[in-house]
C-alpha cells in the first residue's frame, strides 16, 4: 500500500483494433511520480489533434470512414484532341457534334470537320514507312468536262469535223471554233453540250462512244435544268439576264438532235428555249448576238417547212430585226441575213390559208387575195440581192436557195400535177447542185434545198439526182436527220406516181408517218 500523497492516475485499456496513427512523442521530460499533476490529457490530445489529424482519445468509431481512394479523388482533365478543327484553333470547348459540330453552327462559323484519327506506330515502323516511295495523286482536269481519253477524242473531233460541217465556214472564222469553243473552257454546262454534240456524231458510226456520249448529254440536261436564271426566263420571270455559255448550250443541244437523227421532237423544248432568250434578251457580246439569232433563225424557220404548228418568229408582227445584223455576206448560214428566209415565212403563211381552206371544201381553194400575195412574193424573190461573192461555192448555193424558194412558192400556189415549168425548176436546182463541190463547206447547207427539190420531182428521171444529194451530203456530215427527210421524199414520189394531190402537203405527210425532225 503506498502513501496517500502518491496518486496513480488511472490509465484506461485500448481495444488492439483502435488505430491512432503513429505514436507522439513529447518533448518535454516526464513526470516523475509525485511531482506536481501534468496538464489534462483531454487539452493535450486536442491539441495534438488539430496538428496531427489524429482522433481525440475515446471510444473508437462503430463505423469507421473509409479512406478515400484514389478512383474517388477528383484529377485534372487535359484539353481535348478530338474536337473539331475551327473549335481547336479558336480555343473554345467543342461538343465534337459529326459531321458537324453544334457550336460552329451556334456562332455562325464553318467548321473544318475533325483531323484524321492516326494509329500510333512504334520509331521503326514509321522509319520503314518514311522510306517508302510515294503515291503519286491524280492531277485535277485541265478543262472542265474533258477527263478521259475518250473526252480528249470528242474535243478533236468537235475542232476538227463537227465545227466544219454545220457553217459554210471550215477555217478559222468558223463561229463554234471561234466564238462557241473559247466559252466552253471557262464554263462545264456548254463544254457538256459540245461534247455531246461531238460524241453523237462519232457515236452514229461507232457505238462504243454511246455511253460517254450519253454521260454528257445527262450532264449538260442537268446544268439546264438547274441553271436557275433559265428557269426564270422560262417561267416568264425574267429578272436578270440568261449568260451567253448557257444561251449557247440550248441551241447546241438542239443540234445534237439533229446529229442524232431524232424523229419525235426531241429539238422543241430547245428550239422554245432559244425562241423565248431571243425574244427577252440581248447579248453584249455583239459577235456572240449575231451568231445565235442567225442560227437560230435558220432552223425556226426550217422548222415550218416540216411541222403544221411550228410558225416562224419572222411572221410575228412586232418583230424586228436587231440592229447588229450589219453583214449579211460574213453570214455562217444562208438565207437569214440575207432576207431570203422572210419570203420563204411568208410562202408557208400562203401554206397555212390553203390548206384551211381545203379543209373548209371552198372553191376554190387559192383565192384572190392568196393569190395577189403570191405575185407579190414572186416579185421580190425575183429582185432579191445575192450578198456572196461571184466565182465561189457560196455564190453558186445561194443562187440554189433562191432557186428552191421559187420552187416552194410554185409547189404552194399550182396544183399538184407535173408540169414542163415545175419540171425545168427542178433541172435548174439539179444544175446549181452539180456545181457545188462535193468537199465544200456548202454541203452544210443543202438538206433544205433538196427537200425542196425532191417534193416537187414529178419527173421519175430526176430522182437518181436527187438521191445522189442526198448520199453526198450524208458522206459530207453524216447528219442522223438526212435519213428521215430522203423517206419523206420517197414517199411524195410515191403518191405522185399514183396521181394522189396529197402529195402537196408534206406536212401532214410526216404527221402521218409519226414523225417530228428538221431538215437543216
Amino acid at each position: 500500500m503506498e502513501e496517500s500523497g502518491d496518486i496513480m492516475p488511472k490509465v484506461e485499456e485500448l481495444d488492439d483494433d483502435d488505430d491512432f496513427g503513429p505514436t507522439i512523442k513529447s518533448s518535454e521530460p516526464s513526470t516523475p511520480i509525485g511531482s506536481a499533476m501534468p496538464p489534462p490529457v483531454e487539452q493535450k490530445s486536442a491539441a495534438v489533434s488539430s496538428s496531427t489529424g489524429r482522433r481525440p482519445r475515446g471510444r473508437p468509431r462503430k463505423h469507421p470512414v473509409p479512406p478515400a481512394s484514389a478512383s474517388m479523388q477528383k484529377t485534372t482533365k487535359g484539353r481535348s484532341k478530338t474536337g473539331c478543327i475551327t473549335c481547336r484553333r479558336r480555343k473554345k470547348k467543342c461538343d465534337e457534334a459529326k459531321p458537324e459540330c453544334l457550336n460552329c453552327q451556334k456562332n455562325a462559323v464553318v467548321c473544318e470537320g475533325y483531323p484524321e484519327k492516326t494509329l500510333w506506330q512504334p520509331g521503326k515502323q514509321r522509319s520503314e514507312e518514311a522510306l517508302k516511295p510515294s503515291r503519286p495523286r491524280e492531277l485535277p482536269c485541265l478543262v472542265d468536262g474533258v477527263e478521259t481519253e475518250v473526252d480528249r477524242q470528242f474535243l478533236d473531233h468537235f475542232v476538227y469535223t463537227v465545227s466544219r460541217i454545220l457553217t459554210l465556214f471550215n477555217d478559222d472564222s468558223n463561229p463554234f471554233k471561234e466564238i462557241l469553243l473559247p466559252m466552253a473552257i471557262r464554263h462545264r454546262g456548254l463544254m457538256h453540250s459540245l461534247l455531246c454534240l461531238s460524241g453523237s456524231h462519232l457515236a452514229s458510226r461507232d457505238p462504243k462512244y454511246g455511253e460517254r456520249q450519253n454521260h454528257h448529254f445527262l450532264a449538260a440536261i442537268q446544268h439546264l435544268r438547274t441553271d436557275k436564271k433559265i428557269s426564270g426566263q422560262a417561267s416568264g420571270n425574267p429578272t436578270e439576264l440568261v449568260d451567253d455559255p448557257t444561251v449557247a448550250s440550248t441551241l447546241v443541244m438542239c443540234l445534237n438532235s439533229i446529229c442524232k437523227g431524232e424523229t419525235a421532237g426531241e429539238y422543241r423544248p430547245h428550239m422554245d428555249a432559244a425562241r423565248h432568250l431571243v425574244l427577252n434578251q440581248q447579248s453584249k457580246n455583239q459577235q456572240f448576238g449575231q451568231f445565235l439569232f442567225e442560227f437560230f433563225m435558220y432552223h425556226d424557220v426550217l422548222n415550218s417547212l416540216t411541222a403544221l404548228d411550228r410558225r416562224p418568229l419572222l411572221l410575228t408582227e412586232d418583230f424586228v430585226i436587231p440592229q447588229f445584223i450589219i453583214q449579211p455576206a460574213a453570214g455562217a448560214l444562208l438565207g437569214v441575213l440575207d432576207g431570203l428566209f422572210g419570203y420563204i415565212s411568208q410562202i408557208t403563211r400562203l401554206r397555212d390559208n390553203i390548206r384551211t381552206r381545203k379543209a373548209q371544201r371552198l372553191d376554190p381553194a387559192v383565192d384572190y387575195v392568196t393569190l395577189s400575195n403570191a405575185v407579190e412574193i414572186d416579185s421580190g424573190i425575183r429582185s432579191w440581192v445575192l450578198n456572196q461573192p461571184e466565182g465561189c461555192s457560196r455564190h453558186t448555193a445561194a443562187l440554189l436557195y433562191r432557186q428552191c424558194t421559187w420552187v416552194y412558192l410554185y409547189r404552194t400556189i399550182q396544183p399538184s400535177r407535173p408540169s414542163p415549168k415545175i419540171a425545168g425548176a427542178v433541172d435548174e436546182g439539179l444544175e446549181y447542185l452539180r456545181q457545188l463541190p462535193a468537199d465544200s463547206a456548202t454541203q452544210s447547207v443543202l438538206l433544205m434545198p433538196l427537200f425542196i427539190l425532191g417534193c416537187a420531182a414529178f419527173d421519175p428521171e430526176q430522182r437518181p439526182g436527187i438521191s445522189r444529194g442526198f448520199g453526198g451530203i450524208k458522206n459530207y456530215s453524216n447528219l442522223g436527220n438526212i435519213e428521215p427527210a430522203r423517206l419523206v421524199v420517197e414517199r411524195v414520189w410515191q403518191l405522185m406516181d399514183e396521181g394522189d394531190e396529197s402529195s402537196w402537203d408534206w406536212e401532214t405527210i410526216i404527221k402521218d408517218m409519226g414523225w417530228d425532225f428538221l431538215v437543216t
